[in-house]
């Protein structure tokens, strides 16, 4: 069928041109993550870690309040370089005091969910000694932390204990800092936050000359970004979009090469039969009667979960399936056309027949068949994952749903952590599954009154 020809053919259905739309949106996605993340970094950043300590922990997409009437905060981030005022006073020839003020407006009647002073110091035998103190939108003045710090220092102050029990009775600090003294005494459901201006006050005392502190005050918002954060402050958007090019290229390699290799077996054997087309059947009863998933399991549990190694055993095990039956039929078939029995007569060799004349005639069986593969192989290596046995290092769609369920997402109301990769899975079913079924009814015109 020539192209100009298929194209007008897949014209005729609506459901096709809406599978390649959603296909051509998903390959953009899969360039765009690749070239903005590269594969080494997005291993590295996956893990965790201090990349992503500026992001709040578990908390829906920023579009949630588009829906909401009162609004979750958004993240507040102020850094040293920011501070509105910042003094220095020399106490003797090798100790210096400096005091910065870390000044921000609050303008959220919701808490934030946590509250965090990163210290970046520097020095080389004597610590640098610091005093936080915390100034509310009401003129309320509060002492937090005054301590020597190390290098990369970190002071939570949410989970400061001491705090929430001198300070806050027994208030997360973390609402104790914002709160509206006029809902202090209220019920939980009715306390608000205090709208103004807050200040965090930093005085560092260096005792060498070529000592400094820097400080970066973060405010947790309830929302963050396009799909939210999971447990381990990592920003979902990363893991959905590399998780599309993870997802097509594991569905097409896998559909691809065990597609191809049982297609060209089946067509040996056919071609050749006796004891050759005898092996490649007994090979195929045996592998019928091995259940792939049990085997996929223990790879992963005793070997490895490395999504390539996964992929290649994979097709290791699909290329003697059960369609190496249905291709030999349909070879068998062709074997006898007279067009076959023309090439044998003018002497084509065995391996010429097979590849020039046998599998270009049932190409057109194997383009459908190929297309609705590619989600089967993508649901296959997110349900390993779900199962626990997904790549460790790498963001997939299948891993973001196991790690959700391990949690306890659901049960927590973090539906989106859940029903984002679920989606973008679903649609891309969706997709190859309606480009398939047109291209099926167009190779096999026996379909198209149905």
């Amino acid at each position: 069928m020539r192209m100009k020809s298929l194209f007008k053919s897949i014209r005729q259905y609506p459901s096709a041109i809406a599978g390649f739309v959603i296909i051509a949106i998903l390959i953009v996605v899969s360039i765009t993550a690749v070239v903005s993340i590269p594969y080494s970094e997005v291993k590295q950043i996956w893990r965790g870690g201090a990349y992503w300590e500026e992001n709040p922990k578990t908390v829906p997409p920023a579009w949630v309040n588009l829906f909401r009437s009162s609004k979750l905060p958004e993240t507040l981030v102020i850094r040293s370089e920011d501070a509105a005022e910042s003094t220095s006073e020399a106490l003797s020839a090798t100790m210096t005091r400096k005091v910065e003020t870390l000044t921000f407006d609050y303008n959220y009647r919701a808490f934030p969910t946590e509250v965090s002073v990163f210290f970046d110091a520097t020095y080389e035998s004597r610590r640098p000694q610091v005093k936080l103190t915390w100034l509310a939108a009401d003129g309320r003045e509060i002492e937090l932390f005054n301590e020597q710090i190390g290098m990369g220092t970190q002071f939570r102050i949410s989970q400061d204990s001491t705090l929430q029990r001198r300070k806050f009775n027994n208030l997360n600090p973390s609402i104790g800092l914002f709160i509206d003294p006029a809902t202090s005494d209220g019920a939980a459901s009715r306390r608000r936050a205090l709208q103004g201006t807050y200040t965090l006050r930093v005085q560092a005392t260096v005792f060498e000359p070529d000592s400094f502190v820097d400080t970066k005050l973060v405010v947790y918002g309830g929302v963050h970004g396009v799909a939210g954060t999971d447990a381990l402050r990592r920003n979902l958007l990363i893991g959905l979009l590399w998780g599309t090019p993870l997802a097509l290229c594991f569905g097409l390699l896998a559909a691809v090469g065990s597609t191809m290799m049982t297609f060209c077996i089946a067509a040996i054997g056919a071609w050749f039969g006796g004891w050759v087309d005898a092996i490649i059947q007994r090979i195929t009863e045996v592998r019928l009667a091995l259940p792939i998933l049990p085997i996929l399991i223990m790879l992963g549990t005793f070997y490895s979960r490395s999504i390539w190694i996964m992929l290649g055993v994979i097709i290791i095990l699909n290329i003697f399936g059960a369609a190496i039956k249905t291709y030999r039929a349909m070879f068998l078939q062709v074997k006898n056309s007279p067009y076959v029995e023309a090439a044998r007569a003018y002497g084509a060799s065995s391996m010429r027949i097979v590849f020039r004349y046998l599998i270009p005639r049932i190409i057109p069986v194997l383009i459908p068949n190929f297309v609705t593969l590619i989600p089967t192989f993508v649901f296959l290596e997110a349900a390993l994952a779900v199962l626990g046995l997904g790549d460790p290092v790498l963001p997939t769609w299948g891993k973001i749903l196991n790690e959700a369920n391990g949690f306890g997402a659901l049960y927590k109301g973090m539906y989106y952590w859940v029903l984002e990769p679920a989606v973008l899975l679903i649609v891309t079913g969706l997709a190859f599954s309606m480009v398939g079924f047109a291209l099926d009814r167009i190779f096999n015109p026996r379909l198209r009154g149905i």
